[in-house]
Order: structure tokens, then sequence, then C-alpha cells
């Protein structure tokens, strides 16, 4: 993927499930809240729900608790 091509608006659906992709509990805050700074709490949620990255559910977990939704996870244990 060229970075350099990516759109900040166009490209939501890959920039924010590869954000959180990547993060883990050390780095939580600081990732959730430089997405915070470009994209809606509603976005955040709906792009990490319906994305096909392997996000863990620990990170889904974390975004739920920031958020005070309801608890979700992408893989059954």
């Amino acid at each position: 993927m060229d970075m350099d091509r990516l759109d900040f608006q166009r490209d939501k659906d890959i920039i924010i499930p590869r954000a959180l992709f990547a993060t883990t509990e050390q780095t939580f805050l600081k990732d959730i809240t430089l997405l915070e700074k470009i994209y809606k709490k509603d976005q955040i949620l709906f792009y990490l729900k319906n994305t096909k990255e392997r996000i863990s559910n620990l990170v889904c977990d974390l975004v739920s608790k920031r958020y005070s939704t309801e608890p979700f996870k992408r893989f059954s244990l």
C-alpha cells in the first residue's frame, strides 16, 4: 500500500482498523487519541466492528470502555 496516496476521509475503512490492529494496551491511549483528532467516535466504532482486520478482543474491550458502549468481540473463544 502506498502511504502517500492514502486520504484520511476516503480511506478511513483502512486507516482506522490498521491503527487499532497495531495498538497495544500500553499504547492504546496515545493511538486512540490520535484517531479521535481525525475521526468521530461513531466512525471508529463502525470501522472497528466491521473490519476484516484481526483486531484483538483486548482492543475491542478498550474501545468499548473508552466510549461506554456495550462490549463486543471480534473473535469468540
